[in-house]
């Protein structure tokens, strides 16, 4: 069975939104965006290459997606090969069809679709971002692990990762490193 995890990127206080995108207004008018860049390290950029690496699938929100599809088919590198390259699997009831390489739409249930991938055989999944695909997984407990990067600084405001409507889950460390500019990286496993 394959592992789910999840890799976000994350304030101290716990927000998620438009960490790449400076002054992002395609979501609810919110202008805290692109509050990641200052710390990007090669500490930072090693461990999105190692998780993208361990990983021969992507899980996508279609926000997400069409963030991404919009960037990576003309990036290069490394990173940009393999993302061009691995499966991507885009959750949405808008989407129609999809134009990046290697994507597959899923309108189905959330559970019973995610469940089948799972029981695939291969490397991870990797959900990147998609704030509401997270969202959605949490209470079916769809997700084996986290990996949180949490950056030294608050916003004050924006949409969380764990938010008040989540269910409980209990989690165990089982790692953690630290960029050279303070970034937090901490992989959370879930536990029954």
């Amino acid at each position: 069975m394959r592992k789910l995890i999840v890799s976000e990127w994350v304030t101290l206080d716990g927000v998620m939104q438009a960490p790449g995108l400076p002054d992002e207004d395609t979501d609810g008018g919110f202008t805290r965006g692109g509050w990641q860049a200052p710390y990007a390290d090669e500490v930072f950029m090693e461990t999105v290459t190692a998780a993208v690496a361990a990983s021969d699938a992507v899980l996508l929100g279609r926000k997400t997606y069409d963030i991404f599809a919009g960037y990576w088919p003309t990036a290069t590198g490394e990173l940009a090969e393999t993302m061009n390259s691995v499966a991507k699997y885009v959750l949405s009831r808008t989407q129609d069809k999809l134009a990046w390489q290697n994507s597959t739409l899923i309108k189905g249930d959330v559970a019973p679709e995610i469940a089948k991938l799972k029981d695939q055989t291969g490397k991870n999944i990797l959900v990147i971002g998609s704030g509401e695909l997270v969202q959605a997984l949490m209470p079916y407990k769809l997700v084996d692990e986290y990996q949180l990067m949490v950056f030294p600084l608050t916003l004050g405001r924006g949409k969380r990762l764990f938010r008040e409507t989540g269910s409980k889950q209990a989690l165990t460390l089982v790692g953690t490193r630290t960029t050279t500019k303070g970034v937090l990286v901490l992989n959370y496993k879930t536990t029954s």
